[in-house]
């Protein structure tokens, strides 16, 4: 995906064929390790409600930064706008979060 643009956990698992696997997505990106880490742009990856979802304070953080430095912006509640930030390669509407 282009620098810049975000996708959520949901959208991620829907291209992969299962839509349903959003958690399944997020276990995957956590497990990054060693040099696989540097080449995937896991922090493009955001949750369905706009947000950084880490769960601890660093890596939300860093998540952050990392998108702000590509000119995402985040509002003042520290949500992401996905109607103007969200990457959608196939064109078609993105479902809304909660649903197939």
């Amino acid at each position: 995906m282009p620098k810049g643009k975000v996708v959520t956990y949901g959208q991620v698992a829907s291209l992969a064929g299962r839509p349903r696997a959003a958690r399944a997505v997020g276990m995957a990106l956590g497990a990054l390790r060693g040099p696989l880490a540097g080449t995937v742009p896991w922090h493009r990856v955001i949750g369905a409600g706009g947000r950084c979802t880490h769960v601890d304070r660093f890596s939300a953080a860093a998540q952050r930064d990392l998108l702000e430095r590509e000119g995402v912006r985040f509002d003042r509640r520290g949500k992401v706008d996905l109607r103007r930030a969200r990457w959608n390669p196939t064109g078609r509407p993105v479902p809304r979060p909660g649903r197939p």
